[in-house]
């Protein structure tokens, strides 16, 4: 196993997409797009625009790193079958990171107690979970419909970070507690570096012929289109 190994890790679930190559720790190139309907077509120039600037072939890749939800329906659905297209063909493995798990090392260092990442699922709707400042799940990823009383279970008594696109909605209903504090951040894939090469040292690797997104709930049945 390399002990500097290379890294793709890409992240689509979100509305701006990004991939990027890390060595070990260190960030190497990436590429971010804004227009999240542009994503399947985006990805493939921005794979190999990466893979270019980091100096290396497809076969010196050691692994293929993805978030894997929960968000956006399509981008998940692209996201995922890129990576798994990769690992296929350059015999690979794939290392999987919850989409909130992955915000949440963007908010660790913010964090006196708790830190919650949400993501925007449409009007009042956002996925979320909870963790500890050492990223240890205090509530699994959920969908939740927000109410000025969501948290009423961790604010009264602990502090509590909020960040994401779908922190914006909750600020409007308890931004006045003194237990809650909302930032703004910036989420891309090199969150992914530093969880999916602990993955790797540990070789925790997902089964190819059976993964799948998170999706936290359903996005459509048989008689509806997709809502993301």
């Amino acid at each position: 196993m390399n002990n500097q190994p290379f890294i793709l890790a890409i992240d689509t679930a979100q509305e701006t997409a990004s991939v990027c190559i890390a060595k070990e720790k260190h960030l190497v190139a990436i590429r971010t797009n804004n227009n999240q309907k542009d994503h399947v077509v985006w990805i493939h120039n921005a794979l190999e625009e990466i893979r270019k600037e980091a100096g290396i072939t497809w076969k010196e890749l050691d692994a293929v790193a993805i978030s894997n939800g929960p968000g956006s329906y399509t981008g998940l659905r692209v996201g995922l079958s890129t990576a798994k297209g990769l690992c296929y063909t350059l015999d690979k493995p794939l290392i999987t990171i919850g989409t909130l798990e992955m915000m949440a090392w963007g908010m660790k260092e913010l964090a006196t107690d708790l830190i919650c990442p949400l993501i925007d699922a449409r009007r009042m709707e956002v996925y979320y979970a909870v963790y500890d400042k050492a990223l240890l799940p205090v509530e699994e990823p959920s969908a939740k419909i927000l109410q000025q009383k969501s948290f009423d279970n961790y604010i009264y008594d602990r502090q509590i970070v909020f960040a994401g696109s779908g922190s914006f909605k909750l600020k409007e209903l308890i931004s006045s507690h003194e237990n809650a504090t909302f930032v703004n951040l910036m989420f891309d894939s090199s969150l992914l570096i530093l969880p999916s090469l602990d993955k790797y040292i540990k070789r925790q690797f997902a089964d190819l012929a059976y993964v799948e997104p998170l999706y936290v709930k359903e996005f459509f049945s048989t008689s509806k289109r997709p809502l993301i």
